[in-house]
């Protein structure tokens, strides 16, 4: 069964390479390419979470060598959670592209740098050894530069700039961190090195802890590092800009973070008061600036950076409820920002502007239904208005934090989260309000968009009833045990003999 674990990468990096060279002018193959490769990634990925449950921990060592001495990729409860997320998003944001970037020529390189962007998230959260992960985490991310930029307008070069420049800046200190690791344990491995540390504090594990902490940090956006994330977000391409708030941040930025302080070097206590305190700082940071926002999309980028706080004070808080709690609102996320973006992307596909003030006029609820349906169960998602799955995560959050006696973390996550529904009933009387004083003919988005637009939409109201049966232990119960157990991480490779 581990041999399922190198599809993950093989496929999309398989998908990059036939697009870019042998599909030229006929866009439908490399709609249809793109769409087999991401499903078949989906399904893959729901039945490693099977094999997690019944296994526990799947090994694959690539060209048979045995660890630590070879590369392994490594499918535990973690992993598969993250697979899951990021393939069964990037199938429907590759559903709804099938329309929308008919508006942009060269549709194929399009899909050459999603799919290699796809690899690369696949790569680090596969990936059991430590500069691979560099590697991937390294992929996905120059894919993505030249994602933002793709419409090569002025705006969208400046933000790809400054994001591939703050983006080196982060990779720069996560390449030192493992060089100061490899230094002092001889190994990349990382659940050897998990093993040779022994959860040791000393002063060199610290530091390199540091570096990986602003590294990844800058990479999930978590204030203060987050200053990239407005200008680059909102640039892209509505696909791109979904596949960044919703997948790439989480796989490049919050897992690599979690699986690095979490199971490799064992300083979870150290790390936890500063993660719940840039967590919570997050949420009302990104709260309060994207109140004041009037472009549709760079509002929606100043809510990953307030939806992250939610996610990284969860897991900084280190209990089973709190955990719990993080992942969960790590999957929700996912569904509800990525929707989010595509119903922006919408809006600007029919009217051709994004900004609230512009389009308040139009009339959109009665010209667009659809899409503001879908964008209403969005915002009420992101809000965290019952039954939507918003909801119940931030709840965990809020509970737990109070139940671990840390109040007045909760009492800044709640006031977040009024101030989310705050900012999204703005959003939505500006962009799809009733009045109708300009005669434009405006139509419903093509069949493709409104699909993913509808799935996901299903799905953030689907999920909210995930933790209330058994469900929850198989779909969050293996990941949560991977990060209360984070000691046993170092013991993966003593697997390795069961493992063909």
């Amino acid at each position: 069964m581990s041999q399922l674990i190198p599809l993950f990468i093989v496929l999309p990096l398989l998908g990059a390479f036939l697009n870019s060279l042998f599909v030229r002018k006929n866009t439908k193959v490399s709609d249809i390419l793109s769409l087999l490769i991401t499903f078949s990634l989906s399904v893959i990925s729901f039945l490693s979470l099977f094999l997690v449950n019944k296994y526990g921990v799947l090994i694959y060592k690539v060209g048979g060598w045995r660890p630590p001495l070879g590369i392994t990729l490594v499918l535990d409860g973690l992993s598969s959670l993250l697979l899951l997320t990021v393939c069964l998003v990037s199938f429907f944001i590759s559903l709804y592209s099938i329309n929308y970037m008919e508006k942009y020529t060269s549709k194929e390189k399009f899909y050459t740098l999603f799919l290699l962007m796809l690899a690369g998230m696949n790569g680090v959260v596969a990936t059991g050894d430590l500069f691979n992960l560099f590697v991937f985490l390294e992929l996905a991310s120059v894919a993505s530069y030249a994602l933002v930029a793709f419409g090569t307008e002025k705006e969208e070069l400046e933000a790809s700039f400054k994001y591939a420049i703050m983006s080196s800046v982060a990779s720069l200190f996560i390449l030192l961190g493992i060089g100061i690791i490899y230094s002092f344990t001889s190994t990349l491995n990382m659940a050897d090195i998990a093993k040779t540390l022994g959860g040791s504090l000393n002063k060199v594990v610290v530091f390199a802890g540091i570096l990986f902490f602003m590294g990844f940090g800058l990479k999930a956006s978590i204030v203060p590092f987050h200053a990239w994330l407005p200008d680059a977000h909102p640039s892209a391409p509505a696909p791109i800009s979904a596949s960044l708030s919703g997948l790439l941040i989480k796989s490049l930025g919050i897992y690599s973070l979690v699986r690095v302080i979490y199971n490799v070097l064992g300083l979870k206590e150290l790390f936890s008061l500063p993660l719940m305190f840039l967590g919570t700082v997050s949420i009302m940071v990104g709260v309060v600036l994207a109140i004041g926002q009037w472009d549709f999309k760079r509002l929606l980028a100043y809510h990953s950076i307030s939806q992250v706080g939610y996610i990284i004070l969860g897991i900084g808080l280190g209990t089973p409820l709190g955990i719990l709690g993080g992942l969960f609102h790590l999957f929700n996320h996912s569904l509800f920002k990525s929707l989010l973006f595509l119903n922006s992307g919408a809006v600007e596909y029919s009217t051709g502007s994004r900004q609230l003030l512009k389009i308040k006029d139009l009339g959109l609820r009665s010209k667009m239904p659809f899409t503001s349906l879908t964008t209403l169960i969005a915002s009420l998602s992101i809000s965290g208005i019952p039954p939507f799955n918003g909801f119940f995560s931030k709840l965990i959050v809020i509970f737990s934090c109070i139940k671990a006696g840390f109040f007045g973390y909760a009492f800044w996550a709640i006031v977040g989260s009024i101030l989310t529904l705050a900012s999204f009933m703005k959003v939505y009387r500006y962009s799809f309000s009733t009045e109708h004083t300009e005669n434009r003919e405006i139509k419903e988005v093509p069949f493709f968009m409104k699909l993913a637009m509808l799935s996901l939409s299903l799905l953030c109201i689907l999920s909210s009833f995930l933790f209330l049966n058994k469900f929850s232990n198989f779909f969050l119960g293996p990941a949560q045990k991977t990060l209360l157990e984070a000691k046993n991480y170092s013991t993966i490779n003593d697997f390795v003999e069961n493992v063909r």
